[in-house]
């Protein structure tokens, strides 16, 4: 694990976006509806604006600000292929088994996964192996609470995009009944004041919570993995068998993406 994996691109998630928005505005044209109608400043402002001012009210700084910068973990995946952690695991296990794991000094620096550099520099200091996972679990625990902050960012926006949809057709309604004078107006004036409605649901169920549902994904299988490190570290300080070692970790990888890591599981429970 020398050099960092390559980034690749998520095709479904660039894909998804665009096609769920056409999909509906598609829909609504091929209704005869127009697609002016559904272009509103002031809905976008109530809807949107008063989103963020919620989810700024409710989340720390630090949150918000990671929540904007994990975005581009949506559309790009950059978690080393498992191949990579499995054949950097091997590697060093046939050498502590040959030279002692104190050989394994020489190799921390050309490690590129922090997790993999601190766990066996740790096992290298002679650390207890008890102290050692309960160490390298806490961090993990800790680094996937992190990594799901920004999840429950946009997870947040999406439960509040809705109801501000509606408080933006209310408002919009009320001003539909100030002028009740003039009758010919009132059918644009309603079809206008449910746009925030649209707004608000459709941000929310294409955009928002897809994403925190991505987000959330991507920390998961990161904590997965981490895992994955955290047993392969102890077997090697243990000194078992480097074969027996890759068959254990293709085990935990093959259940990678069936169960959730054991961080979540102790939080479920």
């Amino acid at each position: 694990m020398a050099a960092r994996a390559p980034r690749s691109y998520d095709m479904l998630s660039l894909i998804g976006l665009p096609l769920g928005v056409a999909m509906i505005v598609g829909g609504h044209v091929a209704e005869g509806g127009k697609l002016g109608s559904l272009l509103q400043g002031a809905a976008a402002l109530i809807v949107f604006g008063g989103t963020l001012g919620a989810v700024l009210l409710s989340h720390p700084r630090r949150d918000v600000t990671e929540a904007w910068r994990s975005l581009r973990h949506v559309f790009v995946d950059d978690l080393p292929p498992a191949g990579q952690v499995l054949e950097a695991i091997g590697r060093l296990a046939v050498k502590a088994r040959k030279d002692g794991i104190l050989s394994l000094e020489d190799e921390l620096d050309s490690l590129s996964d922090p997790f993999m550099r601190r766990g066996l520099r740790l096992a290298v200091d002679g650390t207890n192996p008890t102290t050692l996972r309960h160490m390298l679990e806490a961090e993990n625990d800790g680094r996937e609470e992190y990594e799901e902050a920004p999840a429950r960012v946009y997870e947040a926006a999406g439960g509040y995009a809705p109801t501000v949809g509606i408080l933006g057709a209310v408002l919009g309604l009320i001003h539909v009944m100030e002028n009740l004078s003039d009758p010919s107006k009132l059918g644009a004036g309603i079809a206008v004041a449910f746009v925030a409605t649209v707004y608000g649901v459709g941000s929310a169920n294409l955009i928002l919570l897809p994403v925190a549902a991505k987000l959330r994904s991507r920390a998961l299988r990161r904590a997965r993995r981490r895992e994955v490190i955290l047993e392969g570290v102890l077997a090697i300080q243990e000194g078992q068998n480097p074969r027996l070692i890759d068959q254990k970790l293709r085990g935990l990888l093959a259940a990678e993406e069936a169960s959730p890591p054991a961080g979540a599981r102790r939080r479920a429970a």
